[in-house]
């Protein structure tokens, strides 16, 4: 074994384990770790661990232990995971394409069992359930009933692939959100493997199908979110190959105010990284800082790292990591972590001489309470300043004087500048009146029509929403109420925080105020908030009202909490239950009333907001390892409805040809032995011109399916009326919706045919307007390849497969941007998607491009990574714009699966020796 002398022993309460010892590598002739981020010390541990001369190298090894504070061209490693999560939205297609994996072997001649998980596998069955029943004590049981109603045939997929797959578990739904249950039951910090002479133990590591993914950062696990199709890749057998990242440091001091939440810190930070631009790098924090940061506030912080854009948000292991394993009831693990990690060079002990990419001071004493919004996570905004920002999104009289550069984002954010002009309204609030259960209520711009304490993001973090019901309690003493136009929402991340807030006796204050148990799932913040009130819905749409959600999430991009929701605000759970008392956003919570008494008093959220004395002692009482205990006990069990779903045992699946939900995907239709060369593209059309921040959730939506768009029709077609079109999301296994719905957001904003929004194009050369679907198909019977161009930051937001395999599948074979997200560029990638970007300074814009040239683009039969690709853009007048474009293939293995057409084919062709 290569390396075998730097194997040691290590005795943990009298039993024998063994180790990689880092800090002895220069013994053996190569550098000292002392000097590195404890996030690159995890892959050195884990290239060691894999090193075997042929996959990983000396070089490979070699060049992560001489870890550089900056690469000017990337620089690639093997990185084989631990384990990988996924959650059912995006663990549904991953088990489609394996079942389709499976079938292609077969068909090809080989074993189809050897289409199998090699790595662990856990899936959590929590993005499907939707708010249709809330403000009642059944409504979780009703929604649970409705969720299996609309989904059994998924949840028997994933029963199937439970009982068919190797090293695969599904956590039933009804259980909490999978980055939740991942931090407080599933992540082990420090894996014990048994060897054949021996139990090895090395750091707990993970892919996820889920941008979230890192929250587990928290608690020292490095994880990440990526593609499913990547993640497809690394569940058999293959590497997950990475450029070596750069690492920025957030140096911690001070602690924060009285009153100020780890939600207010997570959006001041979330604001601070995306500005500094830490997309595609590690962030890691330490500094005194930490030492006054629980691990819930660091789970809070690590789960926004997509929405800062990076790939990590990581927290080394220290005395906090291993007090959370013992009262989340993981004494053994917990024991097995701290010796390990002081052992190995993974605790952290205050001494700050590690080496950076850069270091990022950060006072906790000033972060002040926010939100963010309406339509960014990174916008934040002083809990002052709401009502005049509100203000500002109404009114326009500030347009008439400014260029369209210098809108406010709000009016941009799906890329394409936008300004009111003849729907510009007044400043002055407008307000109108319906009838709900029979008495009149006014609502109108800026009214909170949803109020949802749900997500991953807070309801992991019990000082949080403690501290929400202890306001509720306060609230409700007063004699305060929540409008009935407010739909309220309590969705929290684990069955555990129901058990605290039903011990603590403060569960019956926020059900007072609406806020009943709904779901144990992402709800809200994943669009699955459910209708509104018709009344209300009629009203909005009537009048083209702007109301307001406001939830404890991480995620508000348009259209995703709700079609008819325009403005949309993340906050901690106290300030989404004071929004909900408010009833509107355009109120300035620090000095007017919050509502008033019974009495006519006037109260103010200073009055009712909770005591930090009382929210501690109420933890310390309440939040116990025999909670955690009964939550997990029997997590893998499922609730009745789980029990009930049939139980198949088949290696390969038995697709049933009337599905509506899942399909056998085209991936291996025609398939080669080898692949096809790759030739040079001539005569492509652009299918869509995109402007900035172009997000996965307006290539693929993943909540409601509206019926007059291609996937509706579609459905409706195969005789599935509205009320049953479920969303995208629960369709991600039948590619003939998800196709439809690709680029199928209501509020995108396609340039070729401005002011339009929603999912039209401009079919050339005839220059009809048509469905995004329905011209990609025209192009496809004429042959024509297609193009989207757009602009910085494309595919920001989730780790969203279906955006690449849509994308993919509608024909599309090239994207230039002027910069990616990395988990959509690497998605792109693994469907062979071809990513460009723009050099530096230039942009459709600024090179004459308004998407109805005609493009050829050459030099691919012979890729490199970050090559330089010639393009050729024929406008219709017969002059031609000539540009040079980097291929955003930064890897060799990049190269490889777009000569392969993406991950799938090419891991195909490994299994059967091609």
């Amino acid at each position: 074994m290569p390396h075998s002398t730097l194997i040691k022993h290590l005795q943990i309460n009298g039993k024998d384990y063994r180790y990689y010892a880092l800090r002895e590598l220069p013994a053996a002739g190569l550098g000292a770790i002392d000097r590195l981020p404890f996030s690159i010390r995890i892959l050195v541990e884990n290239l060691l661990r894999k090193h075997d001369g042929r996959i990983i190298r000396d070089r490979d090894l070699a060049a992560i232990i001489d870890w550089r504070k900056t690469y000017d061209l990337p620089v690639e490693i093997p990185y084989h995971p631990a384990r990988v999560l996924m959650q059912d939205f995006t663990g549904v297609p991953a088990v489609v394409d394996l079942a389709a994996m499976r079938d292609a072997v077969k068909e090809l001649g080989g074993e189809a069992r050897q289409v199998n998980p090699q790595v662990p596998v856990e899936l959590v069955v929590d993005h499907s359930v939707q708010v249709d029943y809330f403000g009642t004590v059944d409504c979780l049981r009703q929604n649970v009933a409705k969720e299996y109603e609309r989904n059994s045939e998924r949840y028997a997929l994933l029963k199937w692939a439970q009982k068919n797959f190797a090293n695969f578990k599904v956590v039933p739904p009804n259980s909490g959100i999978c980055h939740q249950v991942n931090l407080e039951y599933l992540g082990r910090v420090v894996i014990a493997e048994q060897q054949p002479e021996y139990t090895l133990l090395y750091p707990d590591t993970v892919v996820g199908l889920d941008s979230h993914t890192p929250m587990i950062n928290g608690i020292g696990v490095m994880a990440w979110g990526v593609g499913g199709i990547e993640a497809e890749a690394v569940m058999l057998g293959q590497p997950y190959y990475m450029s070596i990242p750069e690492v920025i440091g957030v140096r911690l001091t001070g602690s924060l105010k009285d009153g100020i939440t780890a939600t207010d810190l997570v959006l001041t930070l979330t604001e601070l990284l995306r500005r500094y631009k830490v997309v595609e790098k590690f962030v890691e924090f330490f500094g005194p800082g930490l030492a006054h940061l629980s691990v819930p506030d660091r789970a809070t912080i690590a789960n926004m790292t997509p929405e800062f854009g990076a790939t990590l948000g990581f927290f080394p292991i220290d005395d906090k990591t291993i007090d959370y394993l013992k009262i989340t009831n993981r004494r053994e693990q917990a024991d097995i972590t701290e010796a390990y990690a002081k052992a190995a060079g993974f605790f952290y002990d205050g001494d700050d001489s590690r080496e950076y990419t850069d270091i990022l001071e950060f006072d906790l004493s000033s972060v002040t309470a926010c939100l963010a919004g309406p339509a960014r996570p990174q916008d934040r905004i002083p809990l002052a300043s709401v009502k005049k920002t509100f203000t500002d999104i109404l009114g326009c009289d500030y347009r008439r004087d400014l260029k369209p550069k210098d809108i406010s984002n709000f009016f941009q954010e799906s890329g394409c500048v936008d300004p009111m002009t003849d729907e510009c309204r007044s400043v002055n609030r407008r307000e109108f009146t319906c009838q709900l259960g029979g008495a009149p209520v006014q609502l109108g711009d800026g009214s909170v029509v949803i109020a949802a304490i749900t997500s991953c993001t807070n309801t992991s973090n019990p000082s949080v929403m403690i501290g929400a019901a202890l306001m509720a309690r306060n609230a409700v003493r007063r004699g305060l109420k929540v409008a009935p136009y407010v739909k309220t929402t309590l969705a929290p991340g684990s069955k555990v925080v129901t058990d605290y807030l039903t011990a603590t006796g403060l569960m019956p204050y926020l059900e007072a105020l609406g806020f009943h148990l709904a779901a144990f799932g992402c709800t809200t913040c994943i669009g699955n908030s459910g209708a509104l009130q018709p009344e209300i819905e009629e009203l909005i749409k009537e009048h083209g009202l702007n109301v307001a959600a406001v939830l404890s999430g991480n995620r508000n991009f348009e259209a995703r909490i709700h079609q008819l929701v325009k403005s949309n605000f993340l906050a901690s759970p106290p300030l989404v239950l004071a929004f909900a008392l408010a009833g509107r956003i355009d109120i300035d919570l620090t000095s007017e009333a919050i509502g008033h008494d019974p009495n006519g008093q006037p109260v103010t959220l200073a009055e009712i907001w909770p005591d930090s004395a009382e929210i501690a002692e109420l933890i310390n009482r309440f939040v116990t390892k025999e909670a955690y205990d009964r939550q997990y006990r029997h997590i893998f069990q499922g609730d009745e409805f789980w029990e009930m779903l049939p139980i198949t045992e088949s290696t390969t699946y038995d697709w049933q040809a009337g599905s509506t939900y899942i399909r056998k995907p085209p991936y291996f239709e025609g398939f080669a032995h080898r692949p096809s060369a790759r030739q040079d593209i001539t005569g492509a059309r652009v299918l869509l011109l995109l402007g900035d921040t172009v997000t996965t959730d307006h290539i693929s939506p993943a909540g409601a399916i509206a019926e007059q768009y291609p996937a509706g029709s579609h459905l409706i077609g195969l005789g599935i009326p509205p009320a049953q079109f479920n969303s995208y999301g629960s369709r991600r296994g039948n590619h003939e919706v998800m196709m439809r719905g690709t680029f199928g957001n209501i509020r995108i904003k396609n340039l070729l045919v401005s002011p339009r929004e929603g999912s039209f194009t401009r079919k050339f050369p005839e220059g009809d307007i048509l469905h995004v679907y329905e011209a990609a198909m025209q192009y496809q019977a004429e042959g024509v390849p297609l193009v989207v161009l757009a602009g910085k930051e494309y595919g920001t937001g989730s780790s969203r497969d279906w955006a690449a395999k849509g994308t993919s599948l509608l024909g599309v074979r090239v994207v230039i941007a002027e910069s990616f997200e990395r988990i959509h560029r690497n998605n792109l990638v693994g469907m062979g998607v071809l990513p460009l970007i723009f050099d530096a300074g230039q942009n459709s814009s600024s090179l004459g491009l308004d998407g109805t040239e005609v493009f050829a683009f050459s030099g691919l039969s012979a890729m490199a990574p970050r090559k330089t690709v010639q393009v050729r853009a024929l406008k219709a007048d017969g002059r031609v714009i000539t540009f040079g474009a980097v291929c955003r293939l930064d890897t060799e293995v990049d190269v490889h699966y777009f000569e392969h057409g993406g991950i799938l084919p090419y891991v195909l062709r490994q299994i059967m020796h091609f």
